[in-house]
């Protein structure tokens, strides 16, 4: 190559070449050139080419080779998971087959059972198609011997009429008269008998009941009085009080809506009136204005309202801390006021608000002994005196005012309702909590220092209780002992034997019961009693 370039930049003569002929070489030499590069190219590239096609080849022969592997792979799956599942179906038939095979076996004893019940069934109503037969052949017999026996005692009737010279009706009264006679004292001994068996058992329980309630709620009783009299330092102070021409008494009477009695007592002033509050605002406000010196009937109007206002808030206090004490939430404000109004307020000398307190905890006692609801009946007991915060202020008994007075301020149960009316008997009973009131009501008030009675009605009672015994018949003598809390009753035992005098006490004690109202309990004892005397001479 070198030579001949050479022969080419020298023109082929060894001599120097002109630049035409240099130019011409030079494209001579680059056409030659690429001519080569040409033809070497093609060569590489159809070298390049057949490698290509030769690894393309195997490439896909691989590749034919890996899916036909694969191919066989999943196939072999394919068949391993059909054994799999035809082997499970195979087992679900089987026991498929078996569960059939059993609930045939178990129809078929099934079938055989209902058919010996029908077998039993038919012979069940062949014998009472016979026995039916039997009874309406008995039946029939019957019929006939009491039409027999109806027509003998007709003509027996007839017979004996005959005979005695009575009629039916005579002859009837007559023998029901000798029954009543003959029977009365095996009445008695029955009624004796059935009566103490039950009394002695309810006795025992209403006494364990009541026992437990009173030890579990033991709290002081004494008897309370509202204050009425007001001390005065001087007796000149009454004239001071007076005022002039009576201007500041009547200021006070007035304001205060009560009677102020000033007599020729050393020391004291009277102040009357049946609303406790009331007097409980005039006492104090006349104390105060005592104290103060300063008395006209500016200033008692303005002592008066203040008591007033902080009486108030006083009673509202006393509501409040007397249904936290029993643990009742949910009170109307207007319920809870009247109950605060009982604490000025007493009954036969026991504060009525402490009384209902305690009926409230021996109510809640006696039903949880008995199994009800114990937070019920402590409800019930509290609020069964409430009428008796207004009563002075309405017509009729504080039974009746206090249901609808609840009722008018959000009480809805019955049971309370019931309990609230029906305390002392005014209304029946409708649940078991009126009672259990009733019983804890009469549990307060009997207790020893629990109340006082004046001494007209203490000798009113007695004579009663002697009046009401001396009304019965073969009874001598009566005598009411132990303050009105026992009667004793002397019979004639010529006249009364032991079942009789039983039958007296029990009329003498449902009389007591029925006739009077007394706290507690009354017993009545009939005392029977043979004397031999004989004398000597």
């Amino acid at each position: 190559m070198s030579q001949l370039n050479f022969m080419l930049a020298t023109g082929g003569t060894g001599g120097p070449i002109s630049l035409p002929g240099l130019v011409l070489v030079s494209i001579v030499v680059f056409i030659f050139g690429g001519l080569l590069g040409v033809l070497l190219s093609g060569v590489i590239t159809g070298r390049t080419l057949a490698s290509s096609k030769a690894e393309a080849a195997a490439v896909i022969d691989r590749a034919k080779d890996e899916a036909r592997t694969e191919a066989d792979m999943i196939r072999l799956a394919a068949e391993k998971s059909a054994l799999e599942r035809k082997g499970k179906l195979d087992g679900e038939m089987e026991s498929l087959r078996s569960e059939m095979r059993n609930s045939e076996r178990r129809l078929s004893k099934r079938e055989d059972l209902i058919d010996r019940k029908e077998e039993t069934l038919s012979t069940k109503e062949q014998n009472l198609s016979e026995d039916g037969k039997a009874l309406a052949k008995r039946e029939t017999a019957i019929s006939e011997r009491e039409a027999e026996a109806d027509r003998m005692r007709e003509e027996q009737a007839d017979r004996l009429q005959e005979i005695a010279g009575l009629s039916r009706a005579e002859a009837k009264g007559e023998l029901l008269a000798r029954i009543e006679e003959n029977s009365r004292l095996d009445i008695a001994k029955i009624v004796r008998s059935v009566s103490e068996k039950a009394e002695e058992e309810a006795k025992d329980k209403a006494r364990e009941i009541t026992l437990m309630a009173v030890q579990r709620y033991a709290t002081e009783h004494t008897s309370e009085s509202t204050v009425r009299s007001v001390a005065i330092p001087s007796d000149d102070m009454k004239g001071r009080i007076i005022g002039r021409e009576g201007r500041n008494i009547r200021a006070f009477e007035k304001a205060t809506g009560v009677d102020v009695i000033v007599d020729d007592t050393p020391g004291v002033i009277v102040v009357s009136c049946f609303d406790k509050v009331r007097q409980a605002v005039a006492v104090e406000a006349l104390q105060r204005l005592i104290a103060d010196g300063r008395l006209h009937p500016t200033r008692i109007e303005e002592i008066v309202e203040k008591v007033r206002g902080e009486i108030q808030q006083r009673v509202i206090a006393a509501g409040k801390d007397a249904a936290l004490e029993v643990n009742l939430g949910g009170l109307n404000p207007k319920i809870i006021e009247a109950m605060g109004k009982m604490c000025y307020r007493t009954s036969y000398g026991q504060n009525v608000l402490r009384h209902s307190i305690e009926v409230a905890f021996l109510s809640q006692m006696i039903a949880e002994q008995c199994g009800l609801d114990g937070k019920l009946a402590r409800r019930c007991g509290f609020l069964h005196d409430i009428g008796k915060a207004m009563d002075h202020e309405m017509e009729g008994g504080h039974p009746k005012i206090g249901m609808d007075f609840a009722r008018q301020h959000g009480e809805k149960d019955e049971a309370v309702l019931n309990a609230i009316g029906g305390h002392h008997g005014d209304i029946p009973a409708t649940t078991f909590y009126t009672p259990i009131v009733m019983a804890a009501d009469a549990v307060s008030s009997a207790r020893p220092g629990a109340r006082r009675e004046s001494m007209e009605r203490y000798i009113q009672r007695l004579n009663d209780l002697q009046d009401i015994a001396l009304d019965q018949p073969g009874v001598i003598e009566a005598h009411a002992i132990q303050a009105g809390r026992e009667v004793r009753v002397m019979v004639d035992a010529a006249r009364v034997n032991d079942d009789e005098a039983y039958l007296i006490a029990h009329d003498i004690a449902k009389r007591v019961a029925d006739e009077m109202t007394f706290p507690g309990e009354i017993r009545v004892t009939v005392l029977r009693e043979t004397r031999a005397i004989e004398v000597a001479r």
